[in-house]
């Protein structure tokens, strides 16, 4: 894959699909590098605010060459990207991370598992993973973003906090509800969920790749704020840390320390 660069991107559209939750299509070169699980660092015009935001790639349109990055309001940065119109032209820095290994779970029984905002990168990956996909996505109440679509790609369940939908509580409740089973893992959400994954995994014995996406500041290796744990020492300094931005955001489980 080429390096990553920095582009001009023209916005396409955008709308509210949830309370604090914005879809934002994209014009870019870009596009035809994107792959599941990888995410851009989008920068806003506000100059006080140095570094890019990394938001997580939710459909890579190659023939268009369009991105669509669905987002969370979580600060400044979202704030401003949720006022941008049609025709409108956004600083971009791309591809970043390193994406789901699609070939691990080639005509395997899949778990694609997304919590909150960790629901989005799950779409590109169900479309294009060739697996008997079962898809569990976690939310908070019955706003149910990108589940009609994740559903044309596969067998989904649904869990929310307040029980509005589907099963009360959290996406590992689904799973014993609902006595479901795999021979592999791809996920991606708030940490509490990858945890209790990783625990699961070692249990059945299973992979599963862990997507720390949530945990990135800048996106970019400078700001030190994403580093994680793990078995392994980085050769760069010598300790058992990872940045997730730069080694990741995709970690096999049983490499990390959650």
């Amino acid at each position: 894959m080429a390096g990553k660069k920095k582009e001009w991107a023209k916005v396409v559209s955008q709308k509210q699909l949830a309370e604090g939750i914005y879809d934002l299509w994209l014009e870019t070169d870009l596009a035809s590098q994107a792959g599941p699980g990888q995410f851009v660092g989008l920068y806003p015009r506000d100059k006080s605010i140095l570094l890019p935001r990394p938001i997580s790639i939710c459909e890579a349109d190659r023939q268009l060459n369009r991105l669509r990055l669905v987002y969370r309001l979580a600060g400044q940065g979202t704030k401003e990207f949720s006022t941008y119109k049609p025709g409108e032209e956004t600083a971009l820095l791309g591809i970043l991370g390193n994406g789901f290994p699609l070939e691990a779970g080639i005509g395997k029984k899949v778990f694609l598992i997304g919590g909150g905002i960790g629901i989005p990168p799950m779409l590109q990956l169900a479309k294009e993973l060739q697996a008997k996909k079962q898809i569990l996505l976690g939310y908070r109440n019955d706003q149910l973003f990108l589940r009609d679509e994740l559903a044309a790609q596969g067998e989904v369940f649904v869990a929310t906090e307040d029980g509005s939908a589907g099963t009360r509580g959290n996406v590992m409740d689904i799973i014993s509800e609902e006595g479901l089973g795999a021979e592999i893992i791809y996920a991606c959400g708030p940490l509490p969920m990858l945890k209790a994954i990783k625990v699961y995994a070692a249990e059945k014995g299973i992979p599963a790749y862990l997507s720390l996406e949530e945990r990135m500041a800048c996106g970019v290796g400078a700001c030190l704020g994403c580093v994680c744990k793990t078995r392994e020492t980085d050769h760069h300094s010598h300790v058992n840390n990872a940045r997730i931005c730069t080694d990741g955001p995709v970690f096999l489980a049983e490499d990390l320390e959650l």
